[in-house]
């Protein structure tokens, strides 16, 4: 198992990065090793609590998988949850929270998982750290690119 946080100050408004967060049917666009995104149940819970279905295809050198997740972005908080529907996972859970901050936003990002695997679980427990600070670094050059260098 796998638990991580991560905090980064990005000079963005929180909802500019939740937006961005929320888009998962774009991450295909901007995170090299997603490959394909298909997103379905498109629904709303309550007034700016939007959810939906996706299936993410993933492809790294020694691995090509789909899974499914649940996505839940509540415009208001701001903050968007993940949650796994199915997949290679004995539990996947994400959370990102967008707060107010002088300099933009701080995003509080927090990841949860274990793959079914033992052995997939050690290869990406021993490269966990560099992999969420990758993917960190992904969402923020897509932010940098869609509302420019502040």
């Amino acid at each position: 198992m796998a638990v991580h946080r991560v905090t980064r100050i990005l000079p963005y408004a929180p909802e500019q990065l939740a937006s961005l967060v929320a888009d998962v049917e774009s991450y295909p666009a901007f995170v090299p090793w997603i490959t394909s995104m298909r997103v379905w149940n498109k629904r709303e819970e309550a007034p700016g609590v939007r959810l939906l279905d996706a299936e993410a295809g993933v492809g790294f050198a020694f691995l090509s998988e789909r899974f499914s997740t649940w996505v839940r972005h509540d415009i208001h908080a701001p903050k968007v949850e993940v949650g796994l529907i199915r997949g290679p996972f004995k539990h996947l859970k994400n959370r990102w929270e967008f707060h107010p901050h002088p300099e933009g936003t701080r995003l509080e990002f927090f990841i949860d998982f274990a793959f079914k695997s033992r052995m997939l679980d050690m290869m990406l427990h021993a490269n966990f750290d560099r992999a969420v600070d990758k993917l960190i670094h992904c969402f923020e050059t897509r932010a940098k690119a869609l509302y420019g260098k502040r």
